[in-house]
């Protein structure tokens, strides 16, 4: 008798955990995006009459969504605001669709958001000011989209932030002095953009950082002195821009970098020691995602 009595518990527990669920405002959320991104023709589909958690690249803890991972999934369409409703979510991986329109201010409200991936998509408009409000997130990359106006001040909010990829979009304006203060930042992609203006000298706070790529843009001024503080710099491109001096760049002269482009052509100092592997490029190898990546 204590043995069925036994079982009953066990089996009432397990029917009531196999029963979980989401919220309602969860999954309206996750339904919404499905209907906004043209779901009937993602290459993965949902069925939504299963439960959440075995739909494809949705995490689920607790009965709570801290996961969407669509990664080359032929998402189309926009994103609709009450994706703010997934307010667990910690990874929210987009990338390699063609996604368009502009990436809404309500992405901001996913203050336990620590990984944000939007690249290779058709995103355009202004990075809202908001964007400044995740402030656990750990890597904001969004590159090859159409995203325009400058880049927002409030990014230096975002203390936690090791990886920013902006590359290859149509921003403008000038760095802002305030990334200077994202001290955990490790890869600083601004590649390919309209930029313009001198590098900030703040930017000689990065201690961290090991990739910095500001080639294709039109920088000016001088190379700042204090990039001489950037110990963990590895891959450094700055070529084609305006600058007008290379002067400093003397400072950096016995690193072992694994990757230094610059506009030889223009510069007016010889560098003796540079232990450079040119087979390897950032800029040419940008666009690849792993599996290991989207697993993270």
């Amino acid at each position: 008798m204590k043995n069925l009595y036994l079982f009953l518990i066990l089996s009432a527990f397990f029917s009531s955990a196999c029963l979980a669920e989401v919220s309602l405002e969860e999954k309206k959320a996750l339904m919404g995006l499905y209907n906004s991104t043209n779901g009937n023709h993602w290459v993965k589909k949902w069925d939504l009459n299963a439960p959440v958690s075995q739909w494809h690249g949705v995490k689920v803890i607790d009965d709570k969504v801290v996961e969407v991972n669509l990664f080359r999934n032929n998402l189309m369409g926009q994103l609709p605001v009450d994706i703010a409703n997934l307010k667990y979510l910690t990874v929210l991986n987009l990338a390699f669709n063609s996604i368009t329109g502009e990436l809404p201010k309500e992405i901001s409200n996913l203050a336990r958001l620590r990984v944000l991936k939007l690249e290779m998509n058709r995103l355009k408009g202004e990075i809202p000011q908001e964007i400044g409000n995740l402030k656990q997130l750990e890597e904001l990359s969004a590159f090859n989209n159409f995203l325009s106006g400058s880049i927002p001040n409030s990014i230096g909010n975002i203390k936690t932030l090791r990886i920013l990829n902006l590359s290859s979009n149509a921003l403008k304006g000038n760095i802002p002095d305030s990334l200077g203060e994202l001290t955990a930042l490790e890869t600083l992609g601004l590649f390919e953009n309209t930029l313009e203006g001198a590098i900030p000298v703040e930017m000689g706070n990065l201690k961290n950082l090991k990739e910095l790529v500001l080639a294709n843009n039109s920088l000016n001024g001088e190379i700042p002195r204090e990039f001489e503080q950037l110990a963990s710099l590895e891959i450094f491109q700055i070529q084609n821009n305006d600058f007008n001096s290379f002067k400093n760049l003397e400072l950096l002269e016995t690193r072992a970098f694994l990757v230094f482009d610059y506009d030889k052509n223009d510069r007016d100092i010889e560098f003796k020691d540079f232990d450079i592997d040119r087979k390897v490029r950032m800029a040419d190898t940008k666009f690849e995602d792993s599996i290991e990546d989207i697993d993270k």
